[in-house]
């Protein structure tokens, strides 16, 4: 098994449109010739669009892409823009002459204490489309759905960190895998290697202060309920069925649970999305391994390569100083 750029899973396309200024952007991962979806979704408070034709019993059975937003349930309009990206460019299921691309969403809450009231609408998902279709530089950290992102939320925004998004892909014979993981998390981020905390709720008097440990100890946390959530898209070269790509995506959020503690919490809205292009046989057990295993390592990505920003340090600066 290699490490390889995520770019270099299949034939998808990734694109960022980044608003550092009001601390919000979106994310567009793409398939222009359809790929096998699924979803799954844990926690209390997600906020998805186009989730149910993801289910095995539904009629759909490709998707042409993914779109991870912040801007909470306003960032759900960012989906439209990566739609109408895609019928200018006449792909999706056609229709009585009509072009219908077929794009779910999910969505975070990134909206932070020092940043502006500016939500992500069609316009950024048409622009991250626009920009998948360039090729231009897809990067972790502060970019796209990860612009605003924080972790360790259990006294609000007060010792809380920067988190951003995050990508990790491999190669296992062939057989590629890759995550992309917008980590908006309420608990501490563990190193998959270590299982240390490397992001979370943070003071410079105490260093971590352990989120698990706090909700023992007590009854009432500062934090509310809604404003965290992880998204993601996990991407396959693999050949797999609708059923299976569900299957996988329940997978990823074992990923999530070895690096996010506590994870699927009535204050996150959790989301994972497959898609699957059909190329490469596979079992579904290898493949549901190197699913949890990339999600690991984008998780981990997604805080340490995350910058200081909108008051709230990051892991990278944390680090530094110690």
């Amino acid at each position: 098994m290699k490490k390889i750029d995520i770019r270099d899973v299949g034939n998808f396309l990734y694109g960022h449109y980044t608003d550092a200024d009001n601390g919000t952007g979106t994310t567009a991962i793409i398939h222009t010739a359809g790929a096998t979806g699924g979803v799954s979704v844990q926690g209390r408070a997600p906020g998805t669009r186009e989730t149910d034709l993801l289910k095995a019993e539904n009629t759909v059975a490709q998707i042409h892409g993914i779109t991870l937003s912040g801007g909470s349930a306003f960032g759900l309009d960012a989906a439209g823009g990566v739609m109408r990206y895609l019928e200018e460019e006449r792909i999706g299921f056609e229709l009585l002459g009509n072009i219908i691309p077929i794009v779910p969403s999910a969505i975070l809450f990134d909206f932070l204490p020092s940043t502006n009231s500016v939500y992500p609408d069609a316009s950024y998902g048409y622009e991250a489309a626009k920009r998948a279709f360039q090729g231009t530089e897809f990067l972790s950290g502060n970019q796209g759905a990860g612009t605003g992102a924080s972790v360790g939320k259990v006294h609000g925004f007060d010792s809380a960190m920067k988190s951003g998004i995050g990508t990790y892909a491999v190669d296992a014979g062939g057989v590629k895998v890759g995550a992309c993981i917008a980590v908006n998390a309420f608990g501490d981020i563990m190193d998959p290697e270590t299982n240390r905390i490397i992001a979370g709720a943070y003071n410079q008097k105490e260093g971590f202060l352990d989120t698990e440990r706090i909700l023992r100890e007590s009854s009432s946390p500062d934090s509310q309920e809604g404003i965290n959530t992880t998204i993601g898209c996990i991407t396959t070269n693999a050949r797999i069925t609708k059923p299976e790509a569900n299957h996988l995506a329940a997978s990823a959020h074992d990923g999530l649970s070895r690096c996010i503690r506590p994870v699927h919490t009535v204050m996150d809205g959790d989301a994972m999305f497959v898609m699957a292009e059909g190329e490469k046989e596979t079992s579904l057990l290898t493949l549901s391994t190197l699913v949890v295993h990339v999600v690991e390592q984008a998780i981990a990505t997604a805080v340490l390569e995350a910058g200081s920003a909108f008051g709230l340090q990051s892991a990278k600066d944390i680090f530094k100083e110690t």
